[in-house]
This record gives C-alpha cells, structure tokens and sequence, in this order.
C-alpha cells in the first residue's frame, strides 16, 4: 500500500505542471496570428495623427495592433488617401512572391526598421510607423506578411509574439 501512495505522489508532482496551465489570456499577440488580413476601409478616414492613442482597452499596446477576439485590425482606418503611405513608384522594387497570411509565419533574420530580412526577401517599414516597431526582434521575432487593401505598394507585417503591425515595402531578393 505504500509503495501504491508513493507512486501516486511522484505521479501527481510531476504532473502538477500540467494542471497549472492554462490557455492565454491575451487580448493581443501572444502567438495568436489572424485568420486574415484588414479589409478595405469603407468608412470615414480616421485622421492619422502624432498624439492618436491606440490603447483604448486595458492590456493593448499603444500601437496599431490585431485583437484576438475577432481579427480587429485596430488602427487600420486612415483611408486609401492617407500621404503618410503614398509611394510615388509603388513596386519598384517588384511584388513579394513568397508566402502571405496565416500559415505562413517567417523569422526575421537580421537587420532594423529601414531594412530587414527573413527567407531572402527584403522589407522596409513605413518611416511613419518606426515609432511602432520599437520592441521587435529584428533577428528572431516571427512575423506573417499580409496585403494591405487600401495603401499601395505596401504590405503589412504581423508581428505574432506582440500582435502589433506595421506597413512594410517590399525592397525584393537581394
């Protein structure tokens, strides 16, 4: 019988850890990658603004940025006309011909915000949105790319440990 009680202890200490888990709570992030990208913007432009806040709900970041609960692409509502993502030569650089959206999830592999890299292609982000990648790992944060419907020339990368984004041009292989 003691020996039956003694197994019973080891057994239930190391699986203690497991019933200590629990799932993620995160309203933001936390490795949860969005089934999709934004849809186009169809309602009154959202002025882009220095001050503008996007922290409207305890435990969001102050950055444009993805809810888990539904996909809410929260910041992207500037509008097709927004000057800070005009290019005058959308793909100049030519269009990313790797892989988009949920499933495909990349690692940066080196750089910084004016030029990084992952799988061999090569990204900038929007100089308005510098201020909004200032927590990433440029050498190991994963990221999924996904069109951007209402700026030309951009994509918008996902940062899946942060569940922040930010507009990105392709700059192409090399």
């Amino acid at each position: 019988m003691r020996k039956l009680i003694g197994l019973f202890t080891i057994c239930f200490l190391f699986s203690a850890p497991v019933f200590a888990q629990h799932k993620s709570k995160a309203q933001v992030g936390g490795g949860h990658v969005p089934s999709h990208g934004p849809s186009t913007y169809k309602g009154q432009p959202h002025p882009a603004t220095p001050d503008r806040r996007y922290d409207q709900k305890p435990g969001h970041p102050n950055a444009p940025h993805v809810e888990v609960k539904g996909d809410h692409w929260v910041g992207h509502d500037t509008g097709r006309d927004d000057a800070h993502y005009h290019l005058d030569h959308p793909w100049e650089h030519g269009r990313f011909t790797g892989s988009f959206g949920r499933g495909h999830v990349w690692r940066i592999g080196g750089g910084g915000p004016s030029r990084f890299w992952f799988g061999g292609f090569f990204f900038s982000v929007a100089p308005y949105d510098f201020g909004f990648c200032n927590d990433w790992l440029w050498d190991s944060d994963q990221i999924v790319i996904y069109d951007d419907p209402d700026h030309v020339g951009w994509y918008l990368a996902y940062n899946v440990r942060l569940g922040t984004y930010v507009h990105v041009e392709y700059l192409g292989n090399s």
